[in-house]
């Protein structure tokens, strides 16, 4: 795999030799992927991630020499961005003049999953093939999509895994209260947790959403004290389930367990201190977790990419902070359609889909496979989640892996 992060200078000059390249069907070409990003609104931090991933990526492309295809063809990637200010309307039309302004080759997409949905359509419509990093929303994969490729582990998924941990550490849990953002991500996965939960013998005493944007916590906050649960499940997005636990811990809620969405995987979440001591968060990769190529062939999959120690020490080179799970995402979906075009040998449709329908896949961020299934085409089959608990660590907190068991860094501990 490729090298370190290129500086600027080199990459302008690397995209404008591709963009002079000859038109013979070998020697240097630009690659145009399109996407959007949240430089501002609700999404603006994680999306920032994200895009970090994404441009370290491009990068090391760049200075590794290009995609190189069997017939001599290199392709260099080109990034067209634009800020979608976290909105779903400006998604739709910052999409349509991607395809038919910038004439882009591939389309990567925005983060969550209420913007994905609204760019998936747009890329459908379009034929154009879009792999999606930070959004896992199960309904978006469910409509029968041929060029939408989801990278994340589906929504369903998100809360089931924490119910087991709940169970495993404390079997005298019985009372649970789930709150969610009011968003289709954090609404999807909420749906699947209540009968999962249920399904276990739990009892879910409060079972409400909240408006996106809410900073006002009291009243839900209230409503959860009295039903007294023994655990809280839910939340929606970073800024949200930040404050939300924030919310929690000053009212004294004494639920024994606080699972939320997003948030706590976010290095930053330990910005509200003692707020974030016990609380679990799903993570779709922790780079404790180390995916190589023994990994690889124990799943069967084909290993493909840097190891995630190469890979931190580049993201800490170029952007001074620690990865989350977002960054990895943007890194990996470039990865995967970077797969796909040598494994189609050109950046035809067709031939790309075909590649991309056929991954078996391990990188840094973990296995990678796509349903063919009509119905569910596109939406991802392999990638497991692990769990994180932000826990006492000398004078301050550290996220610590507690699940699954073969992979934790510490043991789950009660939140009080």
């Amino acid at each position: 795999m490729r090298g370190m992060r290129i500086t600027a200078a080199v990459a302008a000059a690397v995209l404008v030799l591709a963009a002079c390249g000859s038109g013979t069907t070998s020697g240097p070409k630009t690659l145009k992927i399109g996407f959007t990003a949240s430089q501002t609104g609700a999404q603006e931090l994680t999306s920032k991630r994200q895009v970090e991933g994404i441009k370290l990526w491009a990068d090391q492309v760049a200075k590794a020499g290009g995609i190189k295809l069997k017939d001599g063809t290199v392709l260099t990637p080109q990034l067209v961005s634009y800020d979608d200010e976290s909105k779903t309307d400006r998604v739709q039309a910052l999409y349509t003049k991607l395809i038919n302004d910038d004439k882009v080759d591939f389309l990567l997409s925005p983060y969550s999953s209420g913007l994905i949905k609204a760019a998936a359509v747009v890329g459908e419509q379009n034929g154009k093939i879009m792999v999606t990093a930070g959004g896992a929303d199960d309904a978006t994969m469910e409509q029968g999509f041929t060029s939408i490729y989801q990278l994340y582990t589906p929504g369903s998924k998100y809360l089931t895994g924490a119910i087991d941990l709940m169970l495993a550490m404390d079997p005298t849990v019985k009372t649970i209260a789930i709150v969610n953002e009011k968003d289709a991500f954090s609404t999807g996965v909420a749906a699947a947790a209540k009968p999962y939960a249920e399904s276990k013998g739990l009892t879910v005493v409060l079972n409400e959403g909240y408006d996106s944007g809410t900073t006002d916590f009291a009243p839900l906050v209230n409503k959860i004290a009295a039903a007294a649960p023994d655990a809280i499940l839910g939340g929606g997005h970073f800024q949200d389930g930040q404050t939300f636990a924030k919310a929690v811990f000053d009212k004294q809620v004494a639920a024994r367990f606080v699972a939320l969405l997003v948030a706590p995987p976010e290095p930053t979440f330990s910005a509200i201190g003692a707020a974030a001591l016990g609380i679990v968060g799903p993570s779709q990769w922790e780079q404790s977790v180390k995916y190589d190529a023994t990994t690889a062939a124990a799943a069967g999959a084909t290993w493909y990419g840097p190891a995630v120690a190469d890979f931190v020490t580049a993201y800490q080179t170029a952007y001074g902070a620690a990865p989350s799970y977002h960054s990895v995402g943007g890194y990996a979906a470039g990865l995967v359609l970077e797969k796909a075009i040598e494994d189609a040998g050109s950046i035809d449709a067709a031939a790309v889909r075909k590649a991309l329908d056929a991954l078996n896949l391990m990188t840094l961020f973990g296995q990678t496979q796509f349903s063919t299934d009509t119905k569910t085409h596109g939406k991802q089959t392999a990638h497991q989640m692990v769990y994180v608990q932000w826990q006492a660590a000398g004078d301050g907190l550290a996220s610590q892996v507690v699940w699954p068991v073969a992979v934790r860094t510490a043991p789950i501990l009660p939140r009080q």
